[in-house]
């Protein structure tokens, strides 16, 4: 044979041709499966945490679950803390267990509290006392900011404002929760419908139409008692 003339044709029935093709091709069709189940099983999470976020944001706005404040009886006065120096936060639960809430003292000594549960997906809100001059409520799920002297929305998605704690002081510096009341609610309007004709000594010291006037400590004191 020359050196000018081409080996010849094994033709296809050669047992050798093929199988490099072959495995080759077989590589690739394993390729392509493990991506497709790849992708599918990270559009399967996606999707699922998607959902999830949705189906939670959709129950805390039609009421399917729990929101701070929705009780219709009086709360119980539950004591905090023993004292909350200005600047100062303290997380706590009120009125149930399940119901996470914060506690901040302003610079100028005013106290306020909030449902620490956000507005939009029930994230966690936390205090950050280093933004602005008063601090502020922070959502971390979706950069959702709320005032921390009236509980509104000042940036991000939240929908609607915290949830407000009632908070007042004894005459020896600790801090009690009293009431809650519902997002957009004054402390007023929250406390009179909780109240009721249950309790006319604190509603009258609140102003509740109809009610009784009796000194709040008293109310604070019989808690201490029991």
């Amino acid at each position: 044979m020359s050196l000018t003339e081409q080996p010849p044709d094994p033709g296809p029935d050669a047992p050798d041709a093929e199988a490099p093709d072959a495995a080759q091709a077989a590589l690739r069709d394993r390729i392509s499966a493990d991506s497709l189940t790849t992708r599918r099983d990270y559009l399967r999470i996606v999707a699922t945490v998607s959902g999830g976020l949705a189906v939670g944001g959709i129950g805390v706005a039609s009421g399917i679950l729990h929101r701070h404040g929705d009780s219709d009886g009086p709360p119980e006065p539950k004591k905090i803390a023993d004292s909350l120096p200005p600047g100062e936060s303290i997380a706590f639960r009120y009125p149930e267990e399940e119901d996470r809430a914060v506690a901040i003292r302003l610079a100028d000594g005013t106290l306020a509290g909030y449902s620490a549960v956000c507005t939009h997906l029930a994230c966690a809100v936390l205090w950050r006392k280093d933004r602005g001059s008063e601090g502020e409520l922070y959502c971390p799920c979706h950069e959702g900011i709320f005032d921390a002297r009236t509980g509104e929305v000042t940036a991000g998605p939240p929908p609607r404002p915290l949830p407000k704690v009632l908070l007042v002081e004894g005459t020896d510096g600790s801090v009690w929760a009293v009431g809650t009341t519902r997002s957009g609610e004054s402390v007023q309007e929250g406390l009179c419908r909780q109240l009721g004709e249950d309790r006319p000594g604190l509603a009258g010291r609140l102003g509740c139409p109809g009610a009784g006037g009796s000194p709040l400590d008293s109310t604070l004191e019989r808690s201490r008692r029991t």
